[in-house]
């Protein structure tokens, strides 16, 4: 028996892990005006991050369509898969595992095909990935990976600190006084996933106390973390988080960008942390 993951790109997961472990990642898209690109296909991340620089106003993101995943589905039954593993984008932030489901239905009587609701985003729903990408290739069961993703959902912790406002502006969250007021008192709002959405979990009035904010969640954790990921929108600091996650953290993590899906509604300048709670 072979059972491969499929997940989506607003998962951030670095491609060397995926390859490694076998993961199909089916692609958001990404559109600037009249301009529609296809997350990490025909639009890098760093091309990404100019255009958005460049457009005075936020791109939009779209869910894969049913048949991106539906061909997903075939090319893995192809390659020789029995059962099909999905872990997607909260369902509260994206019609994506909407689309998964029609496209497993649309190859019902050919593969077994699950679908598991992260209730994450970013690099809380990737790990949970890598955790049953894992387990698949050693060999587990669809009702043992199932049962494993559900069980890691809820012990789940992704945190943020967004450097700018710009993006919240740009997409009608905020007005634009409001940001321009934030902007000259240098406020970092904090963001976090709870329940399947994006809410804010505070404010800090520099970057440096939103950065040791973020660090202050993974020492209050260290020794409960099981998994751990560190996350970055073209971050020129990026070293010096890595060295201050170190000094609380032992273990080795993954570090990888904030890809197009995210970083649409964070911003460039992002940092976050995401990490799995042992049992």
């Amino acid at each position: 028996m072979t059972v491969r993951i499929v997940t989506d790109s607003s998962c951030d997961l670095p491609q060397n892990l995926a390859d490694a472990l076998g993961i199909t990642i089916v692609p958001l898209s990404i559109r600037f005006g009249d301009d529609e690109f296809i997350d990490r296909t025909t639009i890098t991340t760093d091309e990404f991050w100019t255009k958005v620089a460049a457009s005075p106003v936020l791109p939009e993101t779209a869910a894969p369509s049913p048949g991106q995943f539906e061909q997903a589905y075939r090319n893995l039954k192809a390659e020789g898969a029995t059962s099909i593993v999905v872990i997607a984008l909260s369902s509260d932030l994206s019609a994506t595992m909407q689309s998964s489901e029609i496209g497993a239905r649309a190859v019902a009587g050919d593969i077994d095909v699950r679908i598991v609701d992260s209730r994450n985003a970013t690099m809380g729903l990737g790990l949970m990935v890598l955790e049953c990408a894992e387990r698949a290739k050693a060999g587990a069961s669809a009702d043992d990976i199932v049962a494993l993703a559900n069980s890691i959902a809820p012990r789940i912790r992704v945190y943020g600190a967004l450097d700018t406002l710009e993006n919240l502006k740009k997409g009608g969250r905020i007005g634009g006084a409001k940001a321009l007021m934030a902007s000259a008192l240098s406020i970092k709002p904090i963001v976090e996933v709870a329940n399947g959405l994006i809410a804010e979990a505070g404010k800090q009035r520099t970057r440096s106390k939103a950065l040791a904010f973020i660090v202050e969640k993974v020492r209050e954790n260290a020794n409960n973390i099981q998994r751990l990921g560190l996350l970055h929108a073209q971050c020129s600091d990026i070293d010096a988080v890595i060295a201050m996650v170190k000094e609380v953290y032992s273990k080795d993590f993954v570090v990888t960008d904030i890809g197009a899906v995210i970083g649409t509604h964070t911003g460039e300048g992002t940092v976050g942390v995401a990490f799995i709670l042992a049992e």
